[in-house]
Protein backbone atom coordinates (compact mmCIF):
# COMPACT_ATOMS: atom_id res chain seq x y z
CA UNK A 1 0.00 0.00 0.00
CA UNK A 2 1.75 3.56 -1.27
CA UNK A 3 0.90 6.30 1.69
CA UNK A 4 1.63 9.60 1.32
CA UNK A 5 4.92 10.55 3.84
CA UNK A 6 6.50 13.42 2.73
CA UNK A 7 6.36 16.08 -0.16
CA UNK A 8 8.78 18.13 -1.95
CA UNK A 9 7.10 20.68 -3.77
CA UNK A 10 7.26 20.56 -7.85
CA UNK A 11 5.76 22.58 -10.62
CA UNK A 12 3.69 19.71 -12.64
CA UNK A 13 5.74 18.04 -15.68
CA UNK A 14 4.47 19.25 -19.23
CA UNK A 15 2.07 16.57 -20.95
CA UNK A 16 4.04 13.67 -22.55
CA UNK A 17 5.04 14.44 -26.15
CA UNK A 18 3.34 10.95 -27.27
CA UNK A 19 0.27 11.87 -25.06
CA UNK A 20 -0.22 15.11 -26.40
CA UNK A 21 0.18 13.77 -30.05
CA UNK A 22 -2.23 11.37 -29.36
CA UNK A 23 -4.93 13.70 -27.89
CA UNK A 24 -4.27 16.55 -31.31
CA UNK A 25 -4.86 13.42 -33.76
CA UNK A 26 -8.18 12.12 -31.40
CA UNK A 27 -9.35 15.73 -31.73
CA UNK A 28 -8.92 17.17 -34.32
CA UNK A 29 -11.14 19.54 -36.49
CA UNK A 30 -14.61 20.03 -34.72
CA UNK A 31 -13.97 17.46 -32.33
CA UNK A 32 -13.82 19.53 -28.57
CA UNK A 33 -11.42 17.35 -26.57
CA UNK A 34 -12.21 16.08 -23.18
CA UNK A 35 -12.40 18.24 -20.17
CA UNK A 36 -9.43 16.97 -18.32
CA UNK A 37 -8.03 18.24 -21.47
CA UNK A 38 -9.26 21.29 -22.00
CA UNK A 39 -8.28 22.50 -18.31
CA UNK A 40 -4.65 21.94 -18.09
CA UNK A 41 -4.74 24.00 -21.32
CA UNK A 42 -6.42 26.73 -20.05
CA UNK A 43 -5.93 27.18 -16.46
CA UNK A 44 -2.22 25.30 -16.84
CA UNK A 45 -1.17 23.94 -13.26
CA UNK A 46 -4.39 24.27 -11.04
CA UNK A 47 -2.91 23.36 -8.13
CA UNK A 48 0.29 23.95 -7.12
CA UNK A 49 1.83 21.45 -4.65
CA UNK A 50 3.24 24.10 -1.97
CA UNK A 51 -0.18 24.81 -1.46
CA UNK A 52 -0.87 21.56 -0.19
CA UNK A 53 2.36 21.45 1.55
CA UNK A 54 1.44 22.41 4.96
CA UNK A 55 -0.51 18.72 5.04
CA UNK A 56 2.91 17.12 4.71
CA UNK A 57 6.05 16.19 6.18
CA UNK A 58 9.53 17.42 4.58
CA UNK A 59 11.68 13.54 5.89
CA UNK A 60 10.29 10.48 5.13
CA UNK A 61 9.30 8.19 1.59
CA UNK A 62 8.04 10.58 -1.00
CA UNK A 63 4.69 10.33 -1.62
CA UNK A 64 2.05 11.36 -4.71
CA UNK A 65 2.23 15.34 -5.79
CA UNK A 66 -0.75 16.56 -3.39
CA UNK A 67 -1.73 19.26 -6.53
CA UNK A 68 -2.24 16.07 -8.83
CA UNK A 69 -4.12 14.24 -6.09
CA UNK A 70 -6.86 17.17 -5.55
CA UNK A 71 -7.11 17.54 -9.66
CA UNK A 72 -7.84 13.78 -9.40
CA UNK A 73 -10.28 14.38 -6.87
CA UNK A 74 -12.06 16.69 -8.64
CA UNK A 75 -12.15 14.95 -11.90
CA UNK A 76 -13.56 11.94 -10.09
CA UNK A 77 -16.21 14.26 -8.78
CA UNK A 78 -16.84 15.09 -12.14
CA UNK A 79 -17.40 11.24 -13.44
CA UNK A 80 -18.82 10.66 -9.94
CA UNK A 81 -16.16 7.34 -9.62
CA UNK A 82 -15.18 5.79 -6.77
CA UNK A 83 -11.53 6.05 -5.28
CA UNK A 84 -10.83 2.17 -6.84
CA UNK A 85 -12.21 3.79 -10.35
CA UNK A 86 -10.32 7.02 -10.18
CA UNK A 87 -7.12 5.29 -9.30
CA UNK A 88 -7.87 3.10 -12.45
CA UNK A 89 -8.89 5.84 -14.59
CA UNK A 90 -5.50 7.74 -14.03
CA UNK A 91 -3.94 4.57 -15.25
CA UNK A 92 -5.92 3.62 -18.43
CA UNK A 93 -6.95 7.26 -19.51
CA UNK A 94 -4.82 9.43 -21.61
CA UNK A 95 -6.92 12.91 -21.05
CA UNK A 96 -6.02 12.02 -17.27
CA UNK A 97 -2.34 11.38 -17.82
CA UNK A 98 -2.57 14.56 -20.23
CA UNK A 99 -3.81 17.09 -17.25
CA UNK A 100 -1.76 15.28 -15.09
CA UNK A 101 1.54 15.43 -17.11
CA UNK A 102 1.92 11.87 -16.88
CA UNK A 103 3.95 9.58 -18.70
CA UNK A 104 2.82 6.94 -20.89
CA UNK A 105 4.00 4.07 -18.57
CA UNK A 106 2.98 5.19 -15.46
CA UNK A 107 1.76 3.11 -12.95
CA UNK A 108 -0.36 5.46 -11.28
CA UNK A 109 -0.93 4.79 -7.48
CA UNK A 110 -3.02 2.58 -5.05
CA UNK A 111 -6.68 3.60 -4.41
CA UNK A 112 -6.05 4.45 -0.75
CA UNK A 113 -3.85 7.06 -1.36
CA UNK A 114 -7.14 9.15 -1.95
CA UNK A 115 -8.32 8.55 1.35
CA UNK A 116 -5.10 9.37 2.72
CA UNK A 117 -4.97 12.72 0.67
CA UNK A 118 -8.54 13.67 1.84
CA UNK A 119 -7.41 12.99 5.81
CA UNK A 120 -4.50 14.90 5.94
CA UNK A 121 -6.56 17.90 3.73
CA UNK A 122 -9.19 17.82 6.70
CA UNK A 123 -6.34 17.36 9.42
CA UNK A 124 -4.67 20.52 8.28
CA UNK A 125 -7.64 22.97 7.47
CA UNK A 126 -7.13 23.01 3.97
CA UNK A 127 -10.79 21.59 3.02
CA UNK A 128 -11.52 25.13 0.87
CA UNK A 129 -8.01 25.53 -0.54
CA UNK A 130 -9.40 23.87 -4.19
CA UNK A 131 -12.00 26.20 -4.72
CA UNK A 132 -9.68 28.78 -3.59
CA UNK A 133 -7.26 28.49 -5.98
CA UNK A 134 -9.51 28.10 -8.89
CA UNK A 135 -11.33 31.12 -7.96
CA UNK A 136 -8.31 32.90 -7.67
CA UNK A 137 -7.08 31.53 -11.33
CA UNK A 138 -10.71 32.87 -12.83
CA UNK A 139 -10.31 36.42 -11.34
CA UNK A 140 -6.59 36.80 -12.73
CA UNK A 141 -8.53 35.68 -15.88
CA UNK A 142 -11.03 38.22 -16.01
CA UNK A 143 -14.13 35.32 -15.44
CA UNK A 144 -15.44 36.14 -12.06
CA UNK A 145 -14.58 39.12 -9.43
CA UNK A 146 -16.47 41.00 -6.62
CA UNK A 147 -19.95 42.84 -7.46
CA UNK A 148 -23.00 42.17 -9.73
CA UNK A 149 -25.44 39.36 -8.71
CA UNK A 150 -24.78 36.41 -6.33
CA UNK A 151 -27.39 33.87 -5.41
CA UNK A 152 -27.72 31.29 -2.94
CA UNK A 153 -30.39 28.31 -2.12
CA UNK A 154 -29.94 25.45 0.15
CA UNK A 155 -30.73 21.60 -0.72
CA UNK A 156 -30.63 18.50 1.92
CA UNK A 157 -27.66 15.97 2.44
CA UNK A 158 -28.84 12.28 3.68
CA UNK A 159 -25.78 10.97 5.94
CA UNK A 160 -23.64 7.87 4.70
CA UNK A 161 -25.27 5.94 7.46
CA UNK A 162 -27.67 3.90 8.37
CA UNK A 163 -31.10 5.59 9.56
CA UNK A 164 -31.76 4.35 13.45
CA UNK A 165 -34.54 4.71 15.93
CA UNK A 166 -34.16 4.87 19.54
CA UNK A 167 -33.82 1.35 20.56
CA UNK A 168 -31.26 0.40 17.32
CA UNK A 169 -29.79 3.82 18.61
CA UNK A 170 -28.61 2.21 21.69
CA UNK A 171 -28.11 -1.42 21.18
CA UNK A 172 -25.70 -0.02 18.10
CA UNK A 173 -23.85 2.46 20.01
CA UNK A 174 -22.73 -0.61 22.74
CA UNK A 175 -21.81 -2.88 19.65
CA UNK A 176 -19.83 -0.37 17.98
CA UNK A 177 -17.72 0.51 21.25
CA UNK A 178 -17.40 -3.37 21.34
CA UNK A 179 -16.21 -3.66 18.30
CA UNK A 180 -13.95 -0.75 18.35
CA UNK A 181 -12.07 -1.83 21.80
CA UNK A 182 -11.79 -5.39 20.54
CA UNK A 183 -9.56 -4.12 17.42
CA UNK A 184 -7.71 -1.61 19.67
CA UNK A 185 -7.05 -4.39 22.60
CA UNK A 186 -8.13 -7.80 21.91
CA UNK A 187 -6.25 -8.91 25.43
CA UNK A 188 -8.73 -6.27 27.38
CA UNK A 189 -11.91 -7.43 25.97
CA UNK A 190 -11.14 -11.12 27.19
CA UNK A 191 -9.87 -10.34 30.69
CA UNK A 192 -12.28 -8.18 31.51
CA UNK A 193 -16.17 -8.91 29.99
CA UNK A 194 -17.76 -12.34 29.65
CA UNK A 195 -17.18 -12.96 25.21
CA UNK A 196 -20.18 -15.13 24.70
CA UNK A 197 -22.67 -13.46 26.51
CA UNK A 198 -21.15 -10.34 25.48
CA UNK A 199 -21.14 -11.59 21.60
CA UNK A 200 -24.75 -13.60 21.69
CA UNK A 201 -26.32 -9.85 21.82
CA UNK A 202 -23.82 -7.85 20.11
CA UNK A 203 -22.57 -10.08 17.71
CA UNK A 204 -24.85 -9.20 14.56
CA UNK A 205 -25.95 -5.32 14.10
CA UNK A 206 -28.82 -4.36 15.67
CA UNK A 207 -32.06 -3.50 13.89
CA UNK A 208 -36.00 -3.80 13.68
CA UNK A 209 -35.91 -6.82 11.81
CA UNK A 210 -33.91 -8.80 14.66
CA UNK A 211 -35.97 -6.58 17.60
CA UNK A 212 -39.07 -8.33 19.33
CA UNK A 213 -42.69 -6.90 18.63
CA UNK A 214 -44.00 -6.82 21.67
CA UNK A 215 -44.03 -3.26 23.05
CA UNK A 216 -43.03 -4.75 26.38
CA UNK A 217 -40.03 -6.44 25.39
CA UNK A 218 -38.68 -3.64 23.52
CA UNK A 219 -38.78 -1.90 26.53
CA UNK A 220 -36.86 -4.59 28.29
CA UNK A 221 -34.50 -4.83 25.55
CA UNK A 222 -33.81 -0.82 25.86
CA UNK A 223 -33.15 -1.19 29.56
CA UNK A 224 -30.73 -3.92 28.69
CA UNK A 225 -28.99 -2.16 26.28
CA UNK A 226 -28.86 0.75 28.74
CA UNK A 227 -27.48 -0.92 31.70
CA UNK A 228 -24.94 -2.56 29.29
CA UNK A 229 -23.48 0.43 28.16
CA UNK A 230 -22.79 1.57 31.88
CA UNK A 231 -20.95 -1.36 32.91
CA UNK A 232 -18.78 -1.21 29.42
CA UNK A 233 -18.27 2.18 30.35
CA UNK A 234 -17.53 2.08 33.51
CA UNK A 235 -14.85 -0.88 32.71
CA UNK A 236 -13.32 1.56 30.77
CA UNK A 237 -13.29 4.22 32.84
CA UNK A 238 -11.87 1.51 35.82
CA UNK A 239 -8.56 2.10 37.19
CA UNK A 240 -7.00 -1.49 35.42
CA UNK A 241 -7.92 -0.02 32.17
CA UNK A 242 -5.60 1.71 29.17
CA UNK A 243 -6.23 5.65 29.84
CA UNK A 244 -6.65 5.67 25.97
CA UNK A 245 -9.57 3.45 25.34
CA UNK A 246 -11.45 6.07 26.82
CA UNK A 247 -10.59 8.27 23.91
CA UNK A 248 -11.55 5.93 21.20
CA UNK A 249 -14.46 7.81 19.32
CA UNK A 250 -16.80 4.79 19.59
CA UNK A 251 -16.39 4.75 23.65
CA UNK A 252 -17.50 8.53 23.40
CA UNK A 253 -20.48 8.06 21.54
CA UNK A 254 -21.58 5.70 23.91
CA UNK A 255 -21.17 8.02 26.62
CA UNK A 256 -22.65 10.67 24.69
CA UNK A 257 -25.56 8.56 24.20
CA UNK A 258 -26.25 7.23 27.63
CA UNK A 259 -26.46 10.88 28.70
CA UNK A 260 -29.05 12.05 26.09
CA UNK A 261 -30.92 8.69 26.25
CA UNK A 262 -30.86 6.90 29.91
CA UNK A 263 -30.90 7.91 33.14
CA UNK A 264 -30.13 6.03 36.47
CA UNK A 265 -32.24 6.29 39.29
CA UNK A 266 -32.81 4.35 43.20
CA UNK A 267 -36.20 2.06 43.51
CA UNK A 268 -38.32 1.53 46.57
CA UNK A 269 -35.32 -1.49 47.85
CA UNK A 270 -32.74 1.24 47.27
CA UNK A 271 -31.40 -0.86 43.98
CA UNK A 272 -29.60 1.63 41.44
CA UNK A 273 -32.02 0.67 38.29
CA UNK A 274 -31.32 1.86 34.52
CA UNK A 275 -34.29 3.78 33.27
CA UNK A 276 -34.84 4.88 29.70
CA UNK A 277 -35.14 9.25 29.66
CA UNK A 278 -38.86 9.87 28.79
CA UNK A 279 -39.98 13.45 27.34
CA UNK A 280 -41.23 16.50 29.83
CA UNK A 281 -44.55 16.07 28.31
CA UNK A 282 -44.84 13.02 29.04
CA UNK A 283 -43.84 13.24 33.00
CA UNK A 284 -40.33 12.65 32.20
CA UNK A 285 -36.75 13.60 32.72
CA UNK A 286 -36.50 15.15 29.43
CA UNK A 287 -34.71 14.39 26.14
CA UNK A 288 -31.91 16.86 24.36
CA UNK A 289 -33.16 19.22 21.29
CA UNK A 290 -32.70 17.78 17.66
CA UNK A 291 -29.45 20.04 17.33
CA UNK A 292 -27.45 17.99 20.18
CA UNK A 293 -29.06 14.81 19.24
CA UNK A 294 -26.83 11.65 18.96
CA UNK A 295 -28.63 9.88 15.59
CA UNK A 296 -25.41 7.26 14.81
CA UNK A 297 -22.20 5.99 16.48
CA UNK A 298 -20.65 6.15 13.32
CA UNK A 299 -21.32 9.81 12.45
CA UNK A 300 -21.68 11.54 15.40
CA UNK A 301 -21.94 15.30 13.19
CA UNK A 302 -25.66 13.95 11.47
CA UNK A 303 -28.56 14.96 12.48
CA UNK A 304 -32.18 14.74 12.28
CA UNK A 305 -34.15 17.66 10.62
CA UNK A 306 -37.90 18.34 8.83
CA UNK A 307 -38.96 20.77 6.60
CA UNK A 308 -42.47 21.38 5.45
CA UNK A 309 -44.53 18.08 5.80
CA UNK A 310 -43.18 15.58 3.65
CA UNK A 311 -39.06 16.02 4.00
CA UNK A 312 -37.82 14.21 6.95
CA UNK A 313 -33.78 13.37 6.81
CA UNK A 314 -30.90 12.20 8.73
CA UNK A 315 -27.56 14.43 7.93
CA UNK A 316 -26.61 17.75 6.55
CA UNK A 317 -27.49 20.75 5.13
CA UNK A 318 -25.65 22.38 1.82
CA UNK A 319 -25.42 25.82 1.04
CA UNK A 320 -24.43 27.09 -2.63
CA UNK A 321 -23.77 30.83 -3.93
CA UNK A 322 -23.24 30.98 -7.57
CA UNK A 323 -22.81 34.30 -9.74
CA UNK A 324 -25.57 34.63 -11.94
CA UNK A 325 -24.86 37.29 -15.17
CA UNK A 326 -27.73 38.69 -16.88
CA UNK A 327 -25.89 41.13 -19.17
CA UNK A 328 -22.90 41.61 -21.11
CA UNK A 329 -21.39 44.28 -18.73
CA UNK A 330 -19.14 41.38 -17.84
CA UNK A 331 -17.32 39.82 -20.50
CA UNK A 332 -14.17 37.00 -21.62
CA UNK A 333 -12.98 34.95 -24.28
CA UNK A 334 -13.66 31.68 -24.61
CA UNK A 335 -10.14 30.01 -24.50
CA UNK A 336 -9.14 29.90 -27.80
CA UNK A 337 -11.84 31.16 -29.87
CA UNK A 338 -11.06 34.49 -28.94
CA UNK A 339 -15.16 35.12 -28.52
CA UNK A 340 -16.49 37.64 -26.35
CA UNK A 341 -19.36 36.23 -24.14
CA UNK A 342 -21.00 36.48 -21.16
CA UNK A 343 -19.22 33.81 -18.67
CA UNK A 344 -20.83 31.17 -16.99
CA UNK A 345 -22.47 31.64 -14.03
CA UNK A 346 -19.82 30.21 -11.27
CA UNK A 347 -20.18 28.72 -7.40
CA UNK A 348 -18.31 31.23 -5.16
CA UNK A 349 -18.79 29.40 -2.21
CA UNK A 350 -20.02 26.16 -0.44
CA UNK A 351 -20.98 25.82 3.31
CA UNK A 352 -21.58 22.74 4.82
CA UNK A 353 -23.72 22.60 8.30
CA UNK A 354 -25.93 19.63 10.24
CA UNK A 355 -29.22 19.55 9.26
CA UNK A 356 -30.82 21.67 11.94
CA UNK A 357 -28.96 24.79 11.50
CA UNK A 358 -31.91 27.29 10.16
CA UNK A 359 -30.27 29.09 6.76
CA UNK A 360 -31.14 32.94 8.53
CA UNK A 361 -27.94 31.39 10.50
CA UNK A 362 -25.75 30.90 7.58
CA UNK A 363 -26.36 34.48 5.78
CA UNK A 364 -23.63 36.61 7.72
CA UNK A 365 -21.67 33.43 7.57
CA UNK A 366 -21.68 32.94 3.83
CA UNK A 367 -21.02 36.80 3.19
CA UNK A 368 -18.02 36.31 5.52
CA UNK A 369 -16.79 33.80 3.26
CA UNK A 370 -17.12 35.70 0.36
CA UNK A 371 -15.52 38.33 1.91
CA UNK A 372 -12.65 36.27 2.59
CA UNK A 373 -12.00 35.52 -1.23
CA UNK A 374 -12.95 39.61 -2.36
CA UNK A 375 -15.98 38.04 -4.03
CA UNK A 376 -18.76 39.94 -2.55
CA UNK A 377 -21.65 40.79 -4.49
CA UNK A 378 -23.80 43.95 -4.72
CA UNK A 379 -26.72 42.39 -4.66
CA UNK A 380 -27.26 38.72 -3.13
CA UNK A 381 -30.88 36.60 -4.24
CA UNK A 382 -31.97 34.56 -1.41
CA UNK A 383 -35.09 33.12 -0.60
CA UNK A 384 -37.43 33.55 2.44
CA UNK A 385 -35.84 31.42 4.68
CA UNK A 386 -32.44 33.33 4.68
CA UNK A 387 -33.23 36.86 5.88
CA UNK A 388 -34.03 38.87 9.09
CA UNK A 389 -34.80 42.74 9.65
CA UNK A 390 -31.31 42.33 11.15
CA UNK A 391 -29.96 40.96 8.32
CA UNK A 392 -31.12 43.38 5.73
CA UNK A 393 -29.63 46.19 7.67
CA UNK A 394 -26.41 44.73 8.31
CA UNK A 395 -25.74 43.00 5.18
CA UNK A 396 -26.02 46.73 3.73
CA UNK A 397 -24.29 48.66 6.43
CA UNK A 398 -20.97 45.58 6.87
CA UNK A 399 -21.05 44.67 3.47
CA UNK A 400 -22.39 46.49 1.12
CA UNK A 401 -25.03 44.06 -0.13
CA UNK A 402 -28.76 44.55 -0.66
CA UNK A 403 -30.18 41.37 -0.18
CA UNK A 404 -33.15 40.81 -2.87
CA UNK A 405 -35.37 38.16 -1.18
CA UNK A 406 -39.21 38.44 0.52
CA UNK A 407 -38.76 38.98 3.95
CA UNK A 408 -42.11 37.84 5.87
CA UNK A 409 -45.63 40.21 6.03
CA UNK A 410 -47.11 41.14 8.57
CA UNK A 411 -48.55 38.17 10.76
CA UNK A 412 -51.39 40.76 12.75
CA UNK A 413 -54.64 39.78 12.34
CA UNK A 414 -55.49 42.40 10.86
CA UNK A 415 -53.19 41.65 8.03
CA UNK A 416 -53.83 37.62 7.59
CA UNK A 417 -57.43 39.04 7.03
CA UNK A 418 -56.96 41.97 4.77
CA UNK A 419 -59.41 44.05 6.49
CA UNK A 420 -59.29 46.71 9.28
CA UNK A 421 -56.01 48.95 9.85
CA UNK A 422 -52.68 46.73 10.12
CA UNK A 423 -49.11 47.54 11.20
CA UNK A 424 -48.41 49.94 8.00
CA UNK A 425 -52.10 51.86 8.90
CA UNK A 426 -50.25 53.56 11.69
CA UNK A 427 -47.89 56.70 11.38
CA UNK A 428 -44.29 56.21 13.58
CA UNK A 429 -42.85 58.99 14.81
CA UNK A 430 -39.56 57.66 16.20
CA UNK A 431 -38.06 61.35 17.44
CA UNK A 432 -41.24 61.47 19.57
CA UNK A 433 -41.56 58.02 20.40
CA UNK A 434 -44.77 58.37 19.68
CA UNK A 435 -47.37 56.71 16.90
CA UNK A 436 -50.60 57.78 15.76
CA UNK A 437 -53.62 55.64 14.38
CA UNK A 438 -55.05 56.27 11.49
CA UNK A 439 -58.06 58.42 13.05
CA UNK A 440 -55.42 60.96 14.41
CA UNK A 441 -54.87 59.63 18.11
CA UNK A 442 -51.64 59.14 19.72
CA UNK A 443 -50.21 56.57 21.46
CA UNK A 444 -50.35 56.82 25.28
CA UNK A 445 -46.92 54.75 25.66
CA UNK A 446 -43.82 53.17 24.35
CA UNK A 447 -42.02 50.91 25.98
CA UNK A 448 -38.89 48.45 24.75
CA UNK A 449 -38.32 44.98 26.01
CA UNK A 450 -37.12 41.51 24.96
CA UNK A 451 -39.78 39.17 23.14
CA UNK A 452 -38.05 35.95 22.30
CA UNK A 453 -34.49 37.12 22.53
CA UNK A 454 -35.12 40.22 20.19
CA UNK A 455 -35.50 43.56 21.14
CA UNK A 456 -38.83 45.07 20.01
CA UNK A 457 -40.79 48.18 21.18
CA UNK A 458 -44.03 47.84 22.66
CA UNK A 459 -46.93 50.38 21.99
CA UNK A 460 -49.50 51.12 23.01
CA UNK A 461 -53.48 52.95 23.08
CA UNK A 462 -55.34 54.08 25.83
CA UNK A 463 -58.37 51.95 26.16
CA UNK A 464 -60.26 55.24 26.53
CA UNK A 465 -59.23 56.62 23.35
CA UNK A 466 -60.05 53.23 21.67
CA UNK A 467 -63.49 52.24 23.14
CA UNK A 468 -65.31 55.06 21.84
CA UNK A 469 -64.00 55.23 18.23
CA UNK A 470 -66.20 54.29 15.42
CA UNK A 471 -63.97 52.23 14.25
CA UNK A 472 -62.43 50.12 16.80
CA UNK A 473 -64.15 46.64 15.03
CA UNK A 474 -61.54 47.11 12.04
CA UNK A 475 -58.78 48.40 14.49
CA UNK A 476 -58.34 46.10 17.62
CA UNK A 477 -60.20 42.75 19.31
CA UNK A 478 -59.15 44.23 22.78
CA UNK A 479 -62.18 44.19 25.00
CA UNK A 480 -60.76 46.53 27.79
CA UNK A 481 -57.59 48.07 26.91
CA UNK A 482 -56.41 49.80 23.68
CA UNK A 483 -54.94 48.52 20.62
CA UNK A 484 -51.13 47.65 20.78
CA UNK A 485 -48.55 47.55 18.50
CA UNK A 486 -45.20 45.59 18.70
CA UNK A 487 -42.59 47.02 16.51
CA UNK A 488 -38.62 46.80 16.09
CA UNK A 489 -35.79 49.71 16.50
CA UNK A 490 -35.83 51.94 14.13
CA UNK A 491 -33.54 51.05 11.37
CA UNK A 492 -34.63 47.53 11.48
CA UNK A 493 -38.74 48.68 11.51
CA UNK A 494 -37.87 50.92 8.76
CA UNK A 495 -36.02 48.23 6.29
CA UNK A 496 -38.84 46.07 6.90
CA UNK A 497 -41.59 47.68 5.71
CA UNK A 498 -39.33 49.20 2.64
CA UNK A 499 -38.97 45.39 1.90
CA UNK A 500 -42.66 44.13 2.09
CA UNK A 501 -43.46 47.57 0.02
CA UNK A 502 -41.01 46.61 -2.85
CA UNK A 503 -41.93 42.81 -2.70
CA UNK A 504 -45.91 44.13 -3.30
CA UNK A 505 -44.66 45.66 -6.57
CA UNK A 506 -44.57 43.97 -10.01
CA UNK A 507 -40.94 45.17 -11.13
CA UNK A 508 -39.79 43.69 -7.75
CA UNK A 509 -40.97 40.27 -8.76
CA UNK A 510 -39.72 40.67 -12.04
CA UNK A 511 -36.43 40.85 -10.74
CA UNK A 512 -36.46 38.60 -8.21
CA UNK A 513 -37.12 36.04 -10.98
CA UNK A 514 -33.28 35.75 -11.05
CA UNK A 515 -33.21 33.61 -8.19
CA UNK A 516 -34.68 30.89 -9.15
CA UNK A 517 -31.95 30.00 -11.69
CA UNK A 518 -30.50 28.56 -8.25
CA UNK A 519 -32.84 25.61 -8.81
CA UNK A 520 -30.69 24.20 -11.69
CA UNK A 521 -28.09 24.53 -10.00
CA UNK A 522 -28.93 22.02 -7.46
CA UNK A 523 -30.24 19.98 -10.00
CA UNK A 524 -26.87 19.73 -11.79
CA UNK A 525 -25.24 19.50 -8.51
CA UNK A 526 -27.19 16.06 -7.76
CA UNK A 527 -27.57 15.02 -10.85
CA UNK A 528 -23.83 15.00 -11.47
CA UNK A 529 -22.08 14.87 -8.30
CA UNK A 530 -25.03 13.15 -6.26
CA UNK A 531 -24.43 15.65 -3.50
CA UNK A 532 -27.99 14.94 -1.98
CA UNK A 533 -26.01 11.69 -0.37
CA UNK A 534 -22.91 11.80 1.73
CA UNK A 535 -20.02 9.86 0.41
CA UNK A 536 -18.24 10.49 3.65
CA UNK A 537 -18.89 10.40 7.69
CA UNK A 538 -18.13 13.59 9.35
CA UNK A 539 -19.01 17.13 8.82
CA UNK A 540 -15.46 17.75 7.49
CA UNK A 541 -15.40 15.47 5.17
CA UNK A 542 -19.13 15.57 3.63
CA UNK A 543 -17.85 19.60 3.48
CA UNK A 544 -14.47 18.57 1.73
CA UNK A 545 -16.70 16.59 -0.80
CA UNK A 546 -19.09 19.55 -1.28
CA UNK A 547 -16.00 21.93 -1.84
CA UNK A 548 -14.60 19.24 -4.92
CA UNK A 549 -18.03 19.05 -5.73
CA UNK A 550 -18.30 22.54 -6.74
CA UNK A 551 -15.24 22.84 -7.94
CA UNK A 552 -15.93 19.78 -10.13
CA UNK A 553 -19.51 21.78 -11.19
CA UNK A 554 -17.76 24.92 -12.09
CA UNK A 555 -14.64 22.90 -14.42
CA UNK A 556 -17.67 21.36 -16.24
CA UNK A 557 -19.56 24.91 -16.77
CA UNK A 558 -16.17 26.48 -17.71
CA UNK A 559 -15.51 23.42 -20.48
CA UNK A 560 -18.85 24.25 -22.17
CA UNK A 561 -18.20 28.05 -21.84
CA UNK A 562 -14.91 27.24 -23.98
CA UNK A 563 -16.09 24.97 -26.50
CA UNK A 564 -19.28 27.39 -26.99
CA UNK A 565 -21.99 24.96 -25.71
CA UNK A 566 -24.89 25.76 -23.53
CA UNK A 567 -25.51 23.66 -20.85
CA UNK A 568 -28.84 21.68 -20.17
CA UNK A 569 -30.65 22.54 -23.06
CA UNK A 570 -33.84 21.20 -22.72
CA UNK A 571 -34.64 17.80 -25.33
CA UNK A 572 -37.76 18.73 -27.34
CA UNK A 573 -39.84 16.10 -28.08
CA UNK A 574 -41.94 15.26 -31.54
CA UNK A 575 -45.24 16.59 -29.85
CA UNK A 576 -43.43 19.63 -28.93
CA UNK A 577 -42.27 20.52 -32.10
CA UNK A 578 -45.12 20.14 -33.91
CA UNK A 579 -46.97 22.07 -31.17
CA UNK A 580 -44.40 25.01 -32.02
CA UNK A 581 -44.76 24.70 -35.73
CA UNK A 582 -48.30 25.61 -35.64
CA UNK A 583 -47.72 28.33 -33.40
CA UNK A 584 -45.51 29.66 -35.81
CA UNK A 585 -47.58 29.17 -38.34
CA UNK A 586 -50.62 30.56 -36.81
CA UNK A 587 -48.18 33.99 -35.99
Amino acid sequence: MEWLVSMQPRSWPEPDPVIAAAIRSMYRGKRQPPLPVRVRDELGELFADAEFAAAFGSEGRPGWSPGRLALITVLQRVDNLTDRQAADTVRADLSWKYALGLALDDPGFDASVLSEFRTRVIAHGLEERALDLLLARLVEKGLIGAGGKQRTDSTHVISAVRDLNRLELAGECVRAALEAISAADPGWTSRVLELPGWAGRYRARVDSWRLPASETKRAELARAYGADGYALVEAVYAPFSPAWLRDLPAVQALRVMLIQNYVRVTDRKGREVVCRRRPLEDGGEGLPPGRSRLTSPYDVDARWAAKGDDLFWNGYKLHISETCNTTTGTTGTTGTTGTNIVPPNLITNVATTDATVPDNQMTDKIHQMLAARELLPDEHYLDSGYPSAELLVSARKRFGIALITPVLLDYSSQARAAAGYDRAAFTIDWDAEQARCPQGQASSSWSRCTQRDTEAIVVKFSGEVCRPCPVRSLCTSARRGGRQLTIRARPLQEALDQARVDQASKDWRDKYKLRAGVEGTMRQAVAVTGVRRARYRGLAKVHLEHVFSAVALNLIRLDAWWNGHPLDRTRTGHLARLELAELALAA
